[in-house]
């Protein structure tokens, strides 16, 4: 056996060091326990280090304290002593720890009309930093939805109409014949555009939650747009979808705006950032807009 001790050159003395902001890893792989299910996450996770004290940090200690994270559902307070143990390990050499977490949540979403299934996935990354005792979580996801401009709609109307006074002349009309024409590619002469997209949320969540409302975030967001993108359909459903887009139409603004609303009304965040993309169908680029509270 070897009795010499092992060499620990990250503990040597750095009197005149630099310190740093962060010094960590990135893209671990965890599984994490959301909202009753295991996931597969990404994790990032580091603590600052202070001048003068050390050459580098106890990476190992950080990668072995994530192991609490398997058997426990994902909460800001499980979150919290899972930061105060990367401190604890680093005593005296930090006085900050962030961890990032990366994940997939899969939702089974049913079809608007027809007894069909789907799953959707949706983008979600959980953020906790703790640093001179102040702590907080914020809580990301990436929301897919459709948009039907408000002005292509009009145009379309607009040539719809032109198109009638042109089919039809006379001051009497026939009720079936109006009623063929209505459902004619001759009398519905144009359509509005419309185009994927995307919603992008941030919320500080409040510190004391027992629990991480991930799905209950996407289903306020979906609800409040009215046009959450779809999994399985037939024609049924497909119909349902198009009655509503045509009954939600809106510009970035108003999506941006009707988020703003939908958010405010939760009661377990103290603050959020929003961002809708459209994906123009008719211009090369596109509509963005943005909107926060309390940030």
């Amino acid at each position: 056996m070897n009795s010499l001790t092992l060499p620990d050159i990250a503990a040597q003395s750095q009197l005149h060091a630099t310190p740093l902001d962060w010094v960590g890893m990135c893209a671990i792989a965890l599984p994490i326990q959301v909202e009753g299910r295991q996931v597969a996450a990404m994790a990032d996770a580091g603590v600052n280090l202070i001048e003068g004290k050390s050459r580098g940090i106890h990476m190992s200690r950080l990668y072995l304290a994530l192991e609490r994270l398997e058997n426990q559902a994902l909460t800001p307070l499980v979150l919290r002593r899972l930061l105060e143990a990367f401190l604890a390990s680093h005593e005296g050499l930090s006085t900050a720890a962030h961890l990032r977490l990366n994940f997939e949540h899969l939702l089974k979403r049913p079809a608007l009309v027809s007894p069909l299934a789907g799953w959707k996935r949706y983008q979600v990354s959980v953020d906790a930093k703790l640093e001179n005792e102040m702590f907080h979580v914020e809580l990301s996801v990436r929301v897919p939805y459709s948009s039907t401009c408000p002005c292509s709609a009009a145009l379309a109307r607009q040539l719809i109409q032109r198109q009638f006074e042109q089919d039809f002349k006379e001051d009497e009309l026939n009720r079936d014949a109006v009623l063929t024409w209505l459902g004619s590619s001759q009398g519905i002469v144009a359509t509005p555009h419309s185009q994927r997209s995307q919603a992008s949320i941030k919320l500080r969540l409040r510190d004391n939650l027992d629990a991480l409302s991930v799905t209950e975030l996407i289903d306020t967001i979906e609800a409040s747009l009215g046009t959450a993108v779809q999994t399985a359909v037939k024609r049924a459903d497909e119909q349902a979808f198009a009655l509503a887009n045509g009954q939600n139409l809106m510009f970035c603004e108003d999506a941006a705006r009707r988020l703003h609303r939908a958010l405010r009304a939760l009661t377990w965040t103290t603050g959020f950032t929003l961002r809708v993309e459209h994906a123009e169908s008719l211009h090369a680029h596109d509509a963005v807009a943005s909107s926060q509270w309390q940030w």
